[in-house]
């Protein structure tokens, strides 16, 4: 099994920065491609962005150019700049152990952290 923790949610300014962060455990030698997905109070989950070794990181229209994904073995990274308030969400660190399509949805991904929160502010 594979095990996925995310960090580095809180509350934040709009317009301000922030960094979350996914550690991977297990059998981590199964992972393949990973991304960011995130969950706005009362509505479903959505793609923020994905990233497979060597290849070009992708991401969610609506944040294209307010975030860099990153991955380092079995680190994962979300870097957030000029946050909106439409960014609070439960974000979540999803992994999968074969090459996934970019802009895949969630069902393509096997293994979930349990989410960390970030509440932008006015």
């Amino acid at each position: 099994q594979v095990q996925l923790l995310e960090s580095g949610g809180g509350s934040v300014q709009a317009g301000g920065s922030l960094n979350l962060s996914c550690t991977a455990s297990g059998s981590i030698g199964r992972l393949n491609t990973m991304g960011w997905f995130r969950r706005p109070p009362g509505k479903e989950v959505e793609l923020v962005a994905g990233i497979r070794s060597g290849r070009t990181p992708y991401y969610a229209d609506s944040m294209k150019g307010r975030i860099t994904i990153s991955r380092d073995k079995s680190m994962l990274y979300l870097q957030m700049y000029m946050v909106k308030d439409e960014d609070t969400a439960t974000y979540y660190c999803a992994a999968a152990d074969r090459p996934v399509p970019p802009m895949s949805g969630a069902h393509e991904y096997s293994y979930w952290g349990q989410g960390t929160q970030v509440a932008v502010s006015s």
